[in-house]
């Protein structure tokens, strides 16, 4: 029971934690022009797409370990 307790508050702080970091920059409309700063955009989506990718193969490994086979 306590260590369920202790899950569930450390994953409140986290996800707390997390909104409060990222709230300031999501009010920006429009962060990266790529009209005008072309190669800072692409270099923004390509690490989007490869942290997307990342965690797609992270929970699909978990998934299969999970449940025990390949």
């Amino acid at each position: 029971m306590a260590r369920r307790l202790r899950t569930l508050v450390t994953t409140a702080v986290v996800t707390l934690t997390v909104l409060v970091a990222l709230a300031p920059p999501a009010h920006a409309q429009q962060p990266i022009d790529a009209t005008e700063d072309g190669g800072q955009a692409f270099l923004a989506f390509a690490i989007m797409v490869f942290v997307f990718v990342g965690a797609l193969f992270y929970m699909d490994r978990v998934r299969r370990r999970r449940s025990g086979g390949d």
